[in-house]
């Protein structure tokens, strides 16, 4: 192989650990983010290099996507994509090729494209446990609140079928089970993760803790709180939300509408600390956000001073807001309030 091949692959997997994996690390420890980041960076670690391989075997020698002698120095990552994305508008049954694509645009971030991509590959191999995980991943990180639900879990659930040693198919779909209150469920998710994990490494250390948190909850830690007070002294942090709807939008409320009530750090991911989801029509409503309500272990109300409230109808019944929805806030509250915090939904989104 050419010195620009080379050049290429260790370019990519430089701009991988230092754009990518170093600061989920760094961020995930620093804001409470979940441990799944170090799920995703050993993964990254292993996609990126077959990446840069997979692309020089598509798309061929640096010169002859460029065409010119001297063009393997100045090509770059999104060049080389684009040429795969051009060879597979030429030969759209190329799997490895879309394979290649969705995982080289997870690592850039581009969570549609991934999907997409993903999607093509289930299309010409609707078996491909990689191409399951791949896009329930990317659809969850598309989502607002990240859950991992629908097609997604479907995905998952087979692709775990297919290949029980999807070290990453295991992980997300433990997140899954644990946003879902499935906690016994992913605990035993979790467990099957384990023995496939180096002892004593970061992984399996919070592959464990993780575990640790599931069974807690599971084993009836963390109950529905029935009022402000009594969560504070069961859950740690309890806001409770009135939520009532303007009477201008009442006409706009129609049977199914799903009500989101919720609560994000005021800096941060926005992935909700804590989040309700009921019946639109019982509104008006009062809701109490707690701990136990968190989309992952890391990720609660008690993991942050201050919070923006709001609430959500949501016509679709999605987590992610719609054209349509029906929407109001409380603004920023700190997190020790006790009093009762007021929504109004009274906008269009």
């Amino acid at each position: 192989m050419k010195l620009g091949f080379y050049l290429i692959a260790t370019a990519m997997i430089a701009v991988a650990l230092a754009l990518l994996l170093l600061p989920l690390v760094r961020h995930g420890r620093m804001q409470g983010r979940s441990r799944g980041i170090f799920a995703l960076a050993l993964c990254v670690s292993i996609a990126m290099p077959m990446a840069a391989v997979g692309l020089y075997l598509i798309v061929g020698t640096p010169v002859a996507l460029n065409g010119v002698q001297h063009a393997e120095s100045r090509l770059s990552i999104d060049q080389a994509v684009e040429e795969l994305k051009a060879h597979l508008a030429q030969q759209p049954d190329d799997l490895q090729g879309w394979m290649l694509l969705g995982q080289t645009s997870a690592v850039m971030h581009r969570s549609a494209e991934a999907r997409a991509a993903y999607e093509q590959a289930l299309r010409i191999d609707t078996n491909n446990s990689a191409a399951m995980v791949g896009w329930a991943e990317a659809d969850s990180l598309l989502r607002d609140d990240h859950r991992i639900e629908g097609r997604a879990r479907d995905l998952l659930e087979r692709a775990v079928k297919l290949d029980p040693q999807s070290q990453h198919g295991l992980w997300l779909l433990g997140i899954s089970q644990f946003q879902h209150d499935q906690y016994a469920e992913a605990a035993a998710t979790w467990r099957q993760l384990q023995p496939q994990l180096e002892p004593g490494s970061n992984v399996a250390k919070a592959v464990a803790e993780q575990i640790a948190v599931a069974d807690a909850r599971a084993g009836g830690d963390s109950k529905p709180a029935t009022d402000a007070q009594g969560s504070a002294e069961t859950q740690g942090a309890a806001l409770q939300v009135q939520v009532s709807l303007s009477p201008d939008l009442k006409s706009k409320l129609a049977p199914g509408d799903t009500l989101f009530v919720y609560a994000r750090a005021e800096q941060g991911p926005p992935m909700p600390l804590a989040v309700a989801r009921l019946d639109a029509t019982t509104l008006p409503t009062t809701v109490t956000l707690t701990d136990a309500m968190g989309m992952t272990p890391q990720l609660k109300l008690s993991s942050a001073a201050r919070v923006f409230v709001g609430a959500r109808i949501s016509k679709s019944g999605q987590g992610m807001a719609q054209a349509g929805d029906l929407e109001g806030d409380a603004g920023v509250v700190d997190v020790s309030t006790r009093t009762p915090i007021k929504i109004d939904i009274d906008k269009v989104h």
